[in-house]
This record gives structure tokens, sequence and C-alpha cells, in this order.
């Protein structure tokens, strides 16, 4: 098959992954508008998007109390699919993820720790994006330090245990934090499970400058990192300068994981399932997988959101409980078979 022949037909595939995926995600979130305490059928959901009314309650209750949580899930979801997506081609490992790797629970510590003694740089709202993606940065570099350390250098099963223990440590040390401080606790008690209720505009708003900076820096760093996977010396030769890289790769996927964790506390195995998803439907490009992980990310957290406000209704589940019901056991096969 010839090169121009072989380029067609992985554009036709990424371009029809990319389509199914708005569709399902277009098709989802109307459904996603229409659930609740008072159904809402999609006609009307739709009509409210596109013209709305503010005399008539449905489009109100849609538009001033719905759309928010819609949005945060689309945001949350892709920023973790795509810090997951990055993260699996920085430390070649195809167990990475930001909640087992440690990057979620340093997001989520730093919140707490600053929340508790008070601590902002400016607008609280502004702050705490930066703030999650600081705790997040530093947290996997400890894991990364430890994970070289020794005899055997760095190895992906070092670095899965590296950092499950981490996160683990990190979680006790929060955990210690509320016990000892009642009010934070109640305060972010629900936030740290992983729940999509009782967000901000603002929050949301800071939130994606910091996410958009981190995608930004991702779609930059594709081309590169496509390099990057044929080799060290092989990336090399061709240029590419490998510590910068990954330094940049890893603030890239801390802009996202902090900016996802602001939002919605710290929801894991998005950023695991998510890339396995997009490389079997449109191959190991970056450059696509990138955009595709976002899309997937986005569809996927929105899907488990729906999952948990429907499954026990009236009753809703926090949307990190769905996430790890799911992903667990898929982090458990995939290990079973990355190790045997």
């Amino acid at each position: 098959m010839s090169s121009l022949a072989l380029s067609t037909r992985c554009g036709g595939r990424i371009s029809a992954t990319a389509s199914g995926l708005l569709l399902l995600l277009l098709a989802a979130a109307v459904a996603h508008l229409g659930l609740g305490a008072r159904y809402i059928a999609p006609p009307t959901v739709v009509q409210a998007l596109v013209d709305f009314d503010p005399n008539n309650f449905d489009h109100r209750v849609i538009i001033s109390l719905r759309l928010l949580r819609l949005v945060a899930a689309l945001f949350t979801g892709a920023a973790l699919g795509v810090a997951g997506s990055l993260l699996q081609s920085v430390i070649r490992n195809p167990l990475g993820e930001p909640h087992i790797l440690g990057l979620n629970s340093g997001a989520a510590l730093a919140v707490v720790a600053t929340t508790a003694l008070g601590i902002s740089v400016g607008d609280a709202s502004f702050s705490r994006a930066f703030i999650a993606s600081g705790g997040a940065a530093l947290l996997f570099s400890l894991v990364m330090v430890l994970s070289v350390a020794g005899r055997s250098g760095f190895t992906p099963l070092k670095v899965t245990l590296c950092g499950v223990a981490i996160s683990t440590f990190a979680s006790s040390i929060t955990a210690a934090i509320l016990i000892l401080d009642e009010q934070t606790l109640l305060s972010i008690r629900s936030w740290l499970a992983g729940d999509l209720a009782g967000l901000s505009w603002p929050v949301l708003r800071a939130a994606s400058l910091v996410a958009g900076i981190g995608f930004a820096l991702a779609l930059w760093l594709a081309p590169t990192l496509n390099m990057l996977a044929l080799g060290d010396n092989m990336a090399r030769g061709l240029g590419v300068s490998l510590l910068r890289t990954r330094m940049l790769s890893l603030a890239a996927i801390a802009l996202l994981c902090g900016a996802a964790v602001s939002v919605a506390g710290p929801i894991g195995f998005i950023g695991l399932v998510v890339p396995h998803m997009v490389r079997r439907l449109a191959g190991d490009d970056l450059r696509a997988v990138v955009p595709l992980s976002a899309l997937g990310g986005a569809l996927l957290l929105l899907l488990a959101d729906i999952a948990a406000r429907t499954l026990l209704s009236p009753q809703e589940l926090a949307t990190g409980v769905v996430t790890a019901l799911v992903g667990a056991p898929l982090f458990i096969l995939l290990a079973a078979r990355f190790f045997k």
C-alpha cells in the first residue's frame, strides 16, 4: 500500500472517530440536561439552548441550574483524558493515569492544605487551579525521583507501585488534615468524593484558563512526542531535547490535572480508559490522540455523571464513585495483561 493511500486511510479513520465521538457527545449532553428531579424532553432542551425564553420554567431550569454541571463534566473529562494520553506517552507506560500515579492526590492535598490554612494568592477561585496544579506537579516529581532510584532504574512496574504508594500517603495526609479541621471537611467533603454538584462559574472559568494553557502545550508538543516514541537515541538524533520535552509535557499534565481537580475533585480512571480507547480507534499519532482524548474524556465523564444521577434515583452518587467502580476493574485487567 502506498504512503498516500495509507495516510488517506488513517485520516479517514480519525475523521470517522471524531465524528462519532461528537455525535455521541451531543446526544449525551441533551440527555444530561433533560435528567433530574424534573424530566425535560429533548426538544425542549434543544429549544432552551438555541432560543432561550426567560418566561419558560423548563428553560430557566436548564440554563440556570443544569448547564453549569454539564459544562463542568465536559471540561473535567476532556482535561483528564488529555492528561492521561500525555502521561502514558511521556513515561511509556500503558498503566499511566493521573489518579494512580499521584497527580490527583497531590492536587487534592494542596487544595485541602491551603484551604485549612487559609492560604490563597489573589482571587481564591483563580488561585485554586494553580495551587492544585502545583500540588500535582510536586507529588508526581516525587514519584518520578523514587522510580529512578536503585540499581534497576526506571521501570513501568516501579513507577506504578511508587505512584500507588505516594498517592496513598498523600490521601492519608489529606484525611488527617480533615480530621483535625472539621470546618474544612464540611466545606469540601462532596468535592473530595469527585462530585460535580455545588459548582460555581468563577471556579470553572479560572480552571478553564489553566487547562487551556495545558491543552495548548499538549498540542504544541504532540509532534515532538511522536518522535520521542521512536526511542531516546532516535529522538536525540532528530534534534529533540529530551529533558525540555519531558519537563514541558509534565507541566502540561500538571496544569490539566490541577484544573480538573480544582473543579470536580480527584476523579480517577478517566485518564486510564480514554487513551486506550482512542488509540484503538485512531492509532498512536498524538496530533490526533490529543484532541480525540479531549472528546473521549468529555463523553466518558458525561456518561458517568448521568449514571451517578440515575442509578439510585432520586438519590445521587458522586461521579467519582461511578468512575472508580468502572475504572478499578479495568486497571486490574490491564495490569494483569501488562505484567504477566
